[in-house]
């Protein structure tokens, strides 16, 4: 029996590969040990600026903990998918501040659309009800606990629901991959032909612009989705007209 050396992981450059084991053993070890993971979900998960659990580090922490395995799997499975051809072209360094800078904005622009949700909620509710919600709210959402009225209710979980996942930059990695390679034909789930990846990227910001707008799919941050793919654009046209990519374009 021989042993092949040059296996499918093996082939992975540095930092997709270390962001699929640091991502999936964060995931392990929170599904493991249950009360270690509510403990990482309250320090590393993200919060709104004004909640009593924000710290400026979870901009970047948040986006390597996930809500479940599903959540888990669809991202790490575009990472592993995209990620390998976008830091082969890009370069590990360059690849590595894309992806943690369409993370961050990504967050900042789903907290800047709570920031419009909560000034609306703050404008109705008493002053000093909104203080007690925004104070004593996060202590209940720990416990998986809200409160029964409606506008409190979403005053809190805006505030004080924590924000988890790697989609933020993940959607930066797909669109990075419609940028640089907007012809190449991409199989998509279901559809027995292929669709050129420009075309399946415009579609993706088309669905997360409509979902986001309509709230028809509530405990997704669509949002953040567009923020990576916006962020990760005006990135990669920066990159391009300064010649990162040595004038070469990519079809």
């Amino acid at each position: 029996m021989y042993f092949n050396r040059n296996t499918l992981f093996s082939n992975i450059p540095p930092v997709v590969k270390n962001l699929l084991i640091i991502n999936i053993l964060i995931w392990a070890f929170m599904a493991l040990i249950p009360a270690a993971g509510q403990s990482l979900t309250r320090y590393l998960a993200l919060y709104y600026f004004t909640s009593p659990g924000f710290q400026p580090y979870q901009l970047f922490t948040y986006m390597f903990l996930h809500a479940n395995f599903m959540h888990l799997f669809f991202n790490m499975f575009a990472l592993f998918m995209f990620g390998r051809t976008i830091e082969l072209t890009l370069g590990s360094q360059r690849f590595l501040f894309y992806y943690l800078t369409c993370g961050v904005c990504a967050a900042l622009v789903q907290l800047g659309v709570f920031a419009i949700y909560i000034s609306n909620l703050e404008s109705i509710l008493p002053p000093d009800v909104c203080h007690e919600v925004i104070n004593r709210g996060f202590g209940l959402m720990q416990q998986s606990m809200n409160y029964i009225d409606p506008d409190c209710g979403a005053l809190n979980t805006f505030v004080n629901a924590p924000m988890v996942g790697a989609s933020g930059a993940i959607y930066g990695i797909l669109l990075a991959f419609g940028f640089l390679f907007p012809n190449m034909p991409v199989y998509f789930f279901f559809i027995p032909v292929p669709i050129k990846a420009k075309w399946l990227i415009i579609g993706y910001f088309a669905l997360e612009l409509f979902y986001g707008i309509s709230g028809s799919s509530s405990g997704v941050a669509h949002f953040a989705h567009l923020g990576g793919m916006i962020f990760g654009f005006i990135l990669l046209w920066y990159w391009k007209k300064k010649g990162v990519f040595n004038n070469h374009w990519f079809f």
